[in-house]
């Protein structure tokens, strides 16, 4: 039975949020393109990576003299996993009230809403 990575941490996620957009980075790569939204420093950047490498959250490849970073998951399984442990830990399970609670402090967009009507169509399409 193949273990799930852990959660990861708010950082870690800025980190996978890049490395989803570029596909396999750099450390300096990465850095960079953090840097752009808040001053990061290459060192912190490097240190999370390879914490995370230990972790399992990321694939290291080192045939390059500059190791690359990829994301071990594809975005949507780890969201997925994260939205999973939410509705266990916060909201009992009960998918519907974290769906609720998203809605009433967010509001959707029509698009948001028509991919969400879409999908409970499909939901109930599969039930029948």
């Amino acid at each position: 039975m193949t273990r799930e990575p852990p959660r990861p941490t708010p950082a870690e996620l800025e980190i996978l949020g890049v490395l989803w957009e570029l596909g396999p980075s750099t450390v300096r790569e990465i850095q960079e393109e953090l840097d752009r939204r808040r001053p990061t420093g290459y060192t912190t950047v490097l240190k999370l990576l390879q914490i995370m490498t230990d972790k399992g959250i990321v694939r290291r490849d080192i045939r390059e003299r500059a190791h690359r970073y990829a994301a071990k998951l594809p975005r949507e399984k780890t969201e997925q996993q994260m939205v999973g442990d939410l509705v266990d830990r916060a909201f009992g399970g009960s998918a519907s009230r974290l769906v609720m609670r998203a809605l009433s402090t967010r509001p959707a967009t029509t698009d948001e809403l028509a991919r969400i009507r879409e999908l409970l169509d499909e939901i109930e399409g599969e039930k029948e």
